[in-house]
Parts: C-alpha cells; structure tokens; sequence
C-alpha cells in the first residue's frame, strides 16, 4: 500500500502517499484493475502557510523546534498520476478508479499482456521509477521498422548504446535488412576493458553482418564505389544546382548513360547544351563532390577513399541492395569521410532499394514477390539534415511512402524541432531518452503516438539508459531500462559457453 485516491479528475488523479512510502516521478502504480504513473509531486499539508511560515522561522532562527503533532496525518506528499491502461479490459481505461481507492506498487504478473516474443525487437526491461522489473519489452519487428523510427535525446543520453542493442535482437532475424551509417565505428568491433565488442561478436554474426570500410584491415569489404553508379539525382542530395546545371546533367545522362560524368570530366558536352561556362561549372562542382581530379592526359584520378573510374567498385551498390534484401545487418564505416559523402553513399543505397521494392509491388520486376521481402531500414544520426527544410530528397520520400513498400528508416537526433510536424507524425515509435531541452521535449509530446502532455517533467528526468517508448504498437507509453550493450555481449558469451560444455558432457546413448 503506497496511497490512497483523493481527488483529480481523467488526467490528473491526487493520491495520498503513504507516510513510510516512496513514491517517484514516472513510477507505476495499480488501483484495482487500473495502471497509472505518476508524473508529478508535490508537498501537502492541512496547516495552514502562514502556520508552516511562523514554525519554519522559529526553528531557523533558534527559537525552539518544530513539534507538529500528528505529523503524519497533516503532512504529506501529493503525488499526480494518470491513468495509461484497463488491466481488466486490455484497452485504455475510460473511467476513473474508485474515490479513497488503495494503490500499490506493480507485479510482474501485472504485465502479462506484453507479448513476449523473442523474434521482435528487444527494447530492454519495464522499467517503475527507477525500479527495473524482470519483464522484456519486445516490438514487432517488422511492423515497427516499416513504420519508422524515432530516437531523439540530448549527448550521452545512450542513443548508441540503445541503437546496438536493437541491432543485436535482429541479428539472424531475416525480415529485416538495416544499413547502418557508422560515423565513429564504433558499431562492428571494438576493444573495451581489454575485451572485444560489437555486432561481429553476436553467434549468427558471420553469414548476417556485412561490414564495408575505406580502409579493410584483414576483415570486412572495401568500400569503394564506381562513377558509373552515380545518377544526377544522388548529387542534387547534397549539392545545389542552377537549372541549366541540372539541365546539362540530365542531357549528358540520357545520352551517355552510365558513363555521363566520365564524358562531363573530360570536357564533352551533350547535344542541346551551348553555354561551356555552365558545363565548366558543372564540372567542377562535380570534380569536389567525389573527390576527383582530371589529369592533362584526361584521365580521372581519384583523390579520396570512396569513388573510383574504371572498372573498381561497380558491383558494391549492387551487393549491397542484395544483401539488405536478405535480410542483413550492413555498416558502412564512415568516420573517415564528409557528411555529404556519407549522405551520397546512403541516397544511392536507399534510392536503388525503394525502386526495387516499389517495382516489385507494382508487379514491374521478374522474380520478385513482394510478400517475401524483408523490410529494410536506414539507421540515420544528425537526422535533421536530411530530413529539415524545404528541399525534397529519398529520405523523405521514405518517411512518407516507404511503409508502403516496406522502406522504413530509424532516425536518431537531439534536435527534433529541427524535423517538419509532416515527417515526425510518420515517424510512428518513438524512443525517447532524457532531454532537458523543452522545446525539443514539446516537439517529441506533440507528435507521439500517445497522450504525452503530462510527461514533460518525466523525460526531463530520465537518466542515461532510460527510456519511454511510444508507439502506436504498444498498449501505452511504456517505461524502459535499456541493457548496457557490453552486458548484452558477456551474457551471450557466457550462454554460448554454457552451450558448448553441455554439448562436451553430452551422453553418447
């Protein structure tokens, strides 16, 4: 017993704490067959404030002690909840639980509606306050990712911590493909306490996470991308262009294919263009945006790790698509290039895998039935970039269209304002960590799935590794504790390693 029902109306439900209780900001509590958390505190007492004021000084200034009689009967806590979900009915509640109603802390068994289901993503455990309860919060996997994804907080909050989590619970789980844009590498392997971690130490690693990085030291792909991949609309990405210029680029496309930047570098211009200054222009914004330069014999010379001429790097885009469309973990090292080269790689990828999937709805490619495609997802840091302001690109195309052809992105800031109300309402799960911020905080509240106005005060206080999940594939806005990653990994050792003596002490009959 933690209180009792006084007063308050739907959204805001007064309870008495008890004396001896401890009652916190965020935590769950149960009246009769009604869930409620608390999302505010405050001090009550039936003295009056003058009263309270004139034995407060007396002490302070030494004039004697405080001796309230009954202290506990005309001093307490008031604490806010309101009500988030009818244990009995399975439904949002739509009434109010009983006046003078004892409440109490929550079970374990309270939570049995949660679906339990291990081919979904893990989240972490339900989460009370502060107090972390033995129950899995998994999502639909599929459905979520294909519904985008939403992680704002501010740094050190746990973004990447929560995000290779999520990583690792998909794993070997073939509906879903991710394209992972690792700009501190921080997400394939690394050394901590001198132990290895990352996504390559999961047990279904090997055949179900592709790592692609400029510079491959005795494991992964090297990244290297051919000039032949390039279209005029993966520039427009990350670059701005006058008409003519973009005129010239589509020109030199439709008469020479694949090969229109080699044509464009060596100084050739399409049929319909007669300005040379804009086709000079062209070729230099083109020249800065992948890194090349042109020699005096015409030759194109890359300057940078990533874009090549030849016959280098023309099948990476390729398998890249292939491997995502089977359901692969792919991470693209990217620490050591710019954020518009980083941006070009991902709208290639992106752009060739929601053509591919949106011909294949559409019944225009052969051997593909869109029932068996996994859905596939880019994981997005600093989203706003890309998703900001007025200038159309892929990445919005997705967070409109993508769910209809199974394209669905995760998209992590600590700016959310910064994203338009259109894109963030698609946006369907919300991960939200702590942010302090209350503009940022206002802008996630009005956009989730869930009634959060209440709750400002509570993402304010999250600590690191604590989350609130709202999705409109959760029954309500759920508390979490997300798992430290590291933990994650030695625990999945230590299993595997119970797994191998059991198979070494194996009877033979």
């Amino acid at each position: 017993m933690v209180g009792q029902i006084i007063g308050g109306d739907y959204g805001e439900i007064w309870i008495r704490q008890r004396s001896d209780a401890m009652v916190e900001i965020g935590e769950l509590l149960i009246a009769n067959d009604f869930l409620l958390q608390v999302f505010d505190l405050e001090y009550g007492s039936l003295l009056e404030p003058r009263d309270l004021a004139r034995m407060s000084g007396m002490q302070l200034e030494g004039m004697g002690a405080v001796n309230v009689k009954e202290k506990n009967i005309r001093n307490y806590i008031l604490v806010k909840a309101k009500p988030v979900f009818d244990l009995k009915n399975k439904t949002l509640p739509k009434a109010l639980p009983g006046f003078f109603n004892i409440l109490r802390n929550v079970k374990e068994e309270d939570f049995k509606f949660l679906k339990k289901d291990d081919s979904g993503i893990y989240l972490g455990k339900v989460r009370s306050g502060s107090k972390v309860l033995n129950i899995p919060l998994y999502l639909e996997g599929k459905e979520v990712l294909r519904h985008h994804i939403l992680i704002p907080a501010t740094t050190g909050r746990g973004k990447s911590n929560l995000m290779k989590v999520m990583l690792w619970s998909l794993i070997g789980k073939n509906y879903a493909g991710i394209l992972v844009l690792d700009a501190h590498n921080e997400y394939y392997s690394y050394t901590k306490n001198a132990k290895k971690y990352g996504l390559k130490e999961h047990p279904d690693a090997k055949n179900n996470v592709m790592y692609y990085t400029p510079n491959p030291q005795g494991e992964g792909y090297t990244l290297k991308i051919n000039i032949q991949n390039v279209r005029p609309h993966h520039l427009k990405e990350i670059m701005e262009f006058t008409s003519a210029q973009e005129d010239a680029m589509y020109l030199a496309y439709r008469e020479w294919k694949s090969k229109w930047i080699e044509e464009i570098l060596k100084g050739n211009i399409p049929r319909g263009i007669t300005n040379e200054v804009t086709m000079a222009v062209l070729q230099r914004k083109i020249q800065v945006a992948l890194e090349l330069v042109v020699s005096e014999s015409g030759d194109i010379i890359p300057q940078g790790n990533i874009f090549s001429a030849g016959d280098v790097g023309k099948r990476t885009i390729k398998d890249i698509v292939e491997q995502l469309d089977d359901g692969k973990i792919i991470i693209l090292d990217t620490s050591t290039m710019s954020k518009d080269l980083e941006i070009l790689i991902a709208s290639m990828i992106m752009s060739e895998i929601f053509e591919k999937h949106k011909r294949c709805k559409e019944g225009r490619a052969n051997n593909c039935i869109f029932e068996e495609l996994p859905v596939v997802s880019v994981v997005l840091e600093e989203a706003p970039r890309v998703l900001g302001g007025d200038k159309s690109n892929i990445f919005k195309t997705i967070a409109r269209e993508g769910r209809k052809f199974n394209v669905g992105m995760i998209a992590i800031t600590q700016l959310p304002s910064m994203i338009p109300r259109e894109i963030m309402a698609n946006l369907n799960t919300k991960l939200i960590l702590g942010n302090e911020t209350k503009g940022e905080r206002d802008a996630i509240i009005s956009s989730a799935p869930q009634d959060l106005t209440k709750d400002s005060k509570m993402i304010a206080s999250l600590e690191k590794g604590e989350a609130i999940v709202s999705s409109i594939f959760t029954k309500f806005a759920v508390p979490v504790k997300i798992d430290l990653f590291e933990d994650v990994v030695d625990e999945s050792r230590h299993l595997t390693e119970e797994n191998r003596k059991r198979e070494r002490i194996k009877p033979l009959f």
